[in-house]
């Protein structure tokens, strides 16, 4: 068992803290006047990408000494980190943007740091799945983040016929290279849900594009795609199981390149195979030509 009190010490009177400091997201003025205390009394601020970093402390004139702590250097820096703690040092962990160790290599260093009995403190700030769920208008009494969902088709696909029954609102991140292709894969797995597209969050092009995910999909054709999204999603309700349903479409089961080639065997025409599938799926016929394209 591992008890802290954040300010009578610390776990360990001997050792240091280790701060999580928020930092924005976007807008320069969610810094809180905590955060930047803290940065500026810490010995040691460990960063995902000093150079971002840097921009962020030159404009609030924080001289604070910066390392390098990310993915790919975690394994040799992580364990240095947790010596100067131990040593007495207090460190402060800041992200890219926004909280560290939510879908980064931040939570293995806080592991680290509880296991070796070292005071771990939040410095709260922005968060760009919260800041997406209380605009997206879905519920946000039970909720689910997720991170990044799968790249591959196929783990993707596994992902979402796993999770197709969670009945909280769903929220993961996206990139702009990605984003019509997960949706595409969305609304093939779970059906057209209510959904918001959130992108740019506290800056002067912040959009949020509500409806379902069709029309979310039908958006990006006119619209393509631009900075890293956030995907707000409506959990599973029964009337959702259309595979319990009667009246379920004869294709739902099928993989799209079946389901075109039915309708080629039908008409004999490729190019209205691909038309007829794009209709019943609710796609563009565009993004079907391209998914087939992809295989």
């Amino acid at each position: 068992m591992n008890v802290q009190h954040s300010f009578s010490g610390g776990a360990s009177s001997a050792s240091g803290t280790l701060y999580l400091v928020g930092t924005p997201i976007g807008n320069l003025e969610d810094m809180t006047f905590r955060a930047i205390r803290t940065l500026k009394e810490v010995n040691l601020i460990a960063a995902e990408d000093t150079r971002q970093t840097r921009k962020l402390l030159t404009h609030f004139e924080i001289s604070t000494r910066l390392v390098s702590y990310h993915e790919h250097n975690k394994g040799a820096s992580g364990p240095e980190l947790i010596r100067l703690l131990e040593e007495g040092q207090n460190i402060a962990l800041v992200s890219d943007a926004g909280l560290p160790a939510i879908s980064d290599p931040g939570a293995d260093l806080v592991a680290d740091a509880v296991a070796h009995d070292i005071a771990v403190v939040p410095i709260p700030g922005a968060n760009a799945a919260l800041s997406a769920l209380i605009m997206s208008g879905l519920p946000t009494e039970r909720f689910t983040f997720v991170g990044f969902l799968p790249r591959d088709r196929k783990p993707l696909r596994e992902w979402l016929e796993h999770n197709r029954k969670q009945e909280g609102t769903m929220i993961c991140y996206e990139s702009p290279h990605r984003v019509a292709k997960t949706l595409t894969a969305l609304l093939e797995s779970w059906g057209d849900r209510k959904m918001a597209m959130t992108r740019e969050l506290t800056k002067r092009h912040e959009e949020a594009v509500r409806g379902t995910v069709s029309e979310c999909l039908a958006w990006l054709e006119e619209h393509p795609p631009l900075g890293e999204y956030c995907l707000v999603i409506a959990g599973f309700e029964q009337s959702d199981d259309y595979r319990q349903d009667e009246d379920m479409p004869w294709w739902q089961d099928l993989e799209l390149a079946d389901h075109v080639a039915r309708y080629e065997q039908e008409c004999g025409d490729r190019k209205e195979a691909m038309k007829r599938a794009a209709a019943d799926r609710g796609l563009a016929k565009r993004d079907v030509y391209n998914e087939l394209m992809r295989k």
